[in-house]
């Protein structure tokens, strides 16, 4: 398991519903292209909370992850809420972990990650998938997902709904 330096300063934990607001204040700053409302977030906690966590410091939230089961190759589409989770995921879809730049480069998000792999684990899916944005396709990649690349993917549906991320939008796999 990765371990946080010393810079880090807290811990993650469990979201709670009194959170939502700075997972909001934290999303809009982080990645002000991809607008989410306050109910997606509050949705996804409701559904799977088991899959949302934030990281908590002294001077308060600096980083959040939301993540749930889902149906393989077919990512939820940017600011929508879901209904319910299937009754038979295929995979377990991180749908965004968002990190204020002081939180950067302590190994926060490497342990998040090792604890969603270990949740995935936990519900017996194969894979983990998500979106990759804002450039980020290179850190999944130092942690063992890979690119469905444009050509491999012929669903219609899951071209648009990367499309609606960004044209440099990227739909990654890892197999557990």
């Amino acid at each position: 398991m990765p371990e946080l330096s010393r810079e880090a300063k807290g811990q993650w934990r469990p979201m709670a519903e009194a959170d939502v607001a700075a997972v909001l204040a934290i999303a809009d700053e982080v990645h002000p292209a991809f607008p989410e409302d306050a109910r997606v977030f509050a949705e996804r906690l409701r559904l799977y909370p088991a899959g949302c966590l934030v990281f908590s410091t002294k001077e308060g939230i600096a980083g959040y992850v939301v993540s749930h089961p889902w149906r393989a190759m077919d990512p939820p589409a940017l600011n929508s809420r879901l209904g319910e989770l299937p009754g038979q995921p295929e995979t377990y879809y991180i749908h965004d972990i968002a990190l204020l730049s002081e939180l950067r480069g302590t190994g926060a998000a490497a342990l998040v990650v090792a604890l969603l792999l270990a949740r995935a684990a936990k519900e017996k899916l194969a894979t983990v998938s998500l979106v990759a944005v804002n450039e980020s396709a290179n850190f999944w990649e130092r942690h063992g997902f890979r690119k469905i690349t444009s050509d491999k993917i012929i669903d219609v549906a899951l071209i648009r709904k990367l499309r609606g991320y960004s044209d440099t939008a990227t739909f990654m796999v890892r197999q557990l």
